[in-house]
C-alpha cells in the first residue's frame, strides 16, 4: 500500500516535467533532471548524495557537537535555588530530603494526589531538568542565542511610541 502511494507520488512529481513552467516561478528554481536524480536518491536510501547535488543537501551534522552525557548519580548536588514566595494556589514539594530538589505543585492536590506526584517525579527525575546545561545530548552553545554588536555599538532603549487614541481604548480594554 506505502509502495504503491510512494509511486503515484513519484509519478505526479516527475509528470511536472510535461506541464508548462508557471510564469511565477523562476526558471533558474526549475531543475527536472536535478529533482529527479534528489528524489530517485532518497527512494533508493541512498545517504550519499550524487557529486553535482551535495549543494541540495545541507550537512547538519558537521555543524553539531555531540555532547557525551555527564554520568550522574541519583544523589547529585542539587542546583542552588533560591525559594521565592508562591501564589496562594501553589506550594514547595521536596524531591530529597532536607529540602533539596524542589518542585511546585498545586495546593489543592487530594492527600492521595500529592504524594503519587511526588513518587512519580522521584522516579523520573532524569526527566526534569533545571537549565539548559542539565539536558542531556544538547551542546549549550547550539541553545544559547547571541547578538553581536560591533565594538562600537551600545545597546539603546527606545521611547514607547504614540498609538492612535481609538487604538489605544481597545488595546486597553
Amino acid at each position: 500500500e506505502s509502495d504503491f502511494l510512494l509511486l503515484e507520488e513519484a509519478d505526479a512529481f516527475i509528470s511536472i516535467d510535461d506541464e508548462p513552467i508557471s510564469s511565477n516561478i523562476d526558471a533558474t528554481y526549475y531543475d527536472p533532471e536535478g529533482d529527479i536524480l534528489i528524489l530517485e536518491a532518497l527512494l533508493n536510501n541512498d545517504p550519499e548524495p550524487l557529486s553535482n547535488q551535495k549543494d541540495f543537501f545541507p550537512t547538519l551534522h558537521k555543524d553539531l557537537k555531540v555532547v557525551e552525557p555527564k554520568n550522574q548519580s541519583e544523589e547529585d548536588e542539587p542546583p542552588k535555588i533560591e525559594l521565592k514566595e508562591l501564589p496562594p494556589h501553589l506550594e514547595y514539594a521536596f524531591l530529597g530530603d532536607n529540602g533539596k530538589w524542589p518542585v511546585i505543585v498545586a495546593k489543592d492536590l487530594s492527600s492521595n494526589e500529592k504524594p503519587d506526584l511526588i513518587n512519580v517525579l522521584k522516579t523520573q527525575k532524569k526527566a526534569i531538568v533545571w537549565k539548559l546545561t542539565d539536558i542531556k545530548g544538547i551542546d549549550p552553545e547550539f541553545c544559547s542565542h547571541k547578538i553581536l554588536l560591533e565594538e562600537y555599538y551600545s545597546p539603546k532603549v527606545q521611547s514607547q511610541r504614540r498609538v492612535n487614541p481609538k487604538i489605544h481604548d481597545v488595546i486597553k480594554n
